[in-house]
């Protein structure tokens, strides 16, 4: 099968579009034929062997060499066979999801992984780009940040892939949402169910006046204490992204938000989504009801990842960026 094949650290240019074995299938496995994958910020630090807190992944220092041949974590496609323990799929089915070794022709899953029937009035382009960042709104709001009806959200990054899902799901809990974003991006946000949408190249968002019950920053674009500034009694701020910087970036981040929490009167929580079965099934839901529609910015072949990996590096993506196969 073809394939992305990834055997070091460093730039895009280290994926490599090659013919591989496609994976065996055994009595409890599932073979998807892949339609559709797409590129997360995760996937970009682990092609260039970035640490990245999921539980304790691999560091420069502890791995010389990535643990997967194959990299990309989202997932849409079709069964193409299974094996006889297999009771849940059947050859045929339009699954999505995550699976390490996406970027293939081929992956092979378990029927307990995090993959879900596709929902009908979804293309496989976008539930190619579901599983990581629609995962991390979904637990960035309604986990983390505890997200009720009635209650006053501001979304600082609407745009990007984890930004466009949380405005979805945010109104979709009930929330009054309020979403950051430019000049260009603002019809698109709007489209997409924002209550209120600021421009931030002609107005701060921290000197309207408003108050928030969560702040859901994907972003990292201003300060904690300014975040802080605009919430009500009682609100919190959920970390879903943090500033340019790289791994430094994001650890001082880190260590930030765990100070001012202690010292402060607002909790400002930094959260790594997990992906998982349940949660799938609660993104079908909403996207076969039509409370949820992924927004795609483009769209690369296979044998291109490494241009959309670039892509995405530079930080104007409207939406997800799709791999088709």
């Amino acid at each position: 099968m073809k394939a992305i094949v990834q055997r070091a650290y460093g730039s895009p240019d280290v994926l490599a579009f090659e013919d591989i074995d496609t994976p065996a299938l055994d009595d409890d496995g599932v073979l998807v034929r892949v339609r559709a994958s797409s590129v997360n910020r995760a996937d970009a630090y682990r092609i260039r062997g970035v640490p990245w807190f999921v539980g304790l992944i691999m560091t420069r220092s502890l791995r010389r060499s990535p643990p997967d041949l194959v990299p990309g974590t989202d997932v849409a496609g079709l069964v193409e066979a299974v094996g006889k323990n297999v009771t849940e799929f059947r050859p045929g089915d339009a699954v999505f999801g995550a699976r390490s070794g996406a970027y293939a022709e081929y992956v092979r899953i378990t029927e307990k992984s995090a993959i879900v029937p596709k929902p009908a009035n979804i293309t496989f382009e976008q539930a190619g780009a579901v599983g990581i960042a629609g995962c991390t709104a979904l637990q960035g709001l309604r986990d983390t940040g505890q997200l009720r009806p009635g209650q006053r959200v501001l979304i600082n990054g609407a745009t990007g892939g984890v930004g466009t899902f949380a405005v979805q799901i945010a109104k979709a809990l009930g929330a009054h949402v309020t979403a950051v974003c430019k000049t260009s991006n603002v019809e698109l946000v709007r489209s997409i169910g924002a209550d209120v949408v600021i421009d931030y190249t002609k107005e701060d968002f921290a000197k309207r006046g408003e108050r928030y019950d969560l702040f859901f920053d994907v972003a990292g674009s201003r300060s904690l204490p300014t975040y802080t500034s605009v919430l009500a009694p009682g609100g919190t701020v959920v970390l879903a992204g943090a500033r340019k910087g790289g791994f430094a970036g994001i650890m001082w981040r880190i260590a930030e938000a765990g100070l001012r929490t202690r010292l402060g009167k607002h909790p400002i929580r930094f959260f790594v989504a997990k992906l998982n079965k349940d949660d799938l099934v609660v993104l079908k839901d909403l996207m076969a009801a039509g409370k949820v529609s992924p927004v795609i910015d483009r769209t690369y072949p296979l044998r291109e990842t490494a241009a959309a990996v670039r892509y995405l590096e530079a930080g104007h993506a409207r939406g997800k960026v799709v791999i088709t196969v």
